[in-house]
């Protein structure tokens, strides 16, 4: 059974920096993609950033030059570095990854429980 599990969210003072991490746990498959979702309340849910296992990656504009995306292909974990926080960047972050089941044929995507990021003086 596959599962991903996140860890990282918290408090942070603007300007200050969180590393979120997600880790699938699972069997049978490869790792096609991985990536975070946020959404604070009353807002539209935002693409943050995008990564495939062989180092391609796409981040939102809001956050370009900030954050970082990285998959460690041997822990089956992504990461996502972020620094000069701001408060804006205070949301609910949700992992997602992207499994190929060689055996069944099949791509399916998963998602995280998600963590929260609180940006605030």
């Amino acid at each position: 059974q596959v599962q991903l599990v996140e860890s990282g969210g918290g408090l942070v003072q603007p300007g200050g920096s969180l590393t979120l991490s997600c880790a699938v746990s699972g069997r049978g498959f490869e790792i096609y993609a991985m990536g975070w979702y946020r959404q604070a309340p009353g807002k539209q849910r935002e693409l943050v950033a995008h990564s495939k296992p062989g180092g391609s990656t796409s981040y939102a504009d809001s956050v370009k030059d900030r954050f970082t995306i990285s998959i460690d292909n041997a822990q089956n974990t992504a990461y996502l570095q972020m620094i000069s926080l701001k408060p804006e960047d205070t949301a609910g972050y949700y992992c997602y990854a992207g499994l190929y089941f060689a055996d069944e044929g099949n791509y399916i995507k998963y998602w995280g429980p998600g963590t929260q990021v609180r940006v605030s003086s």
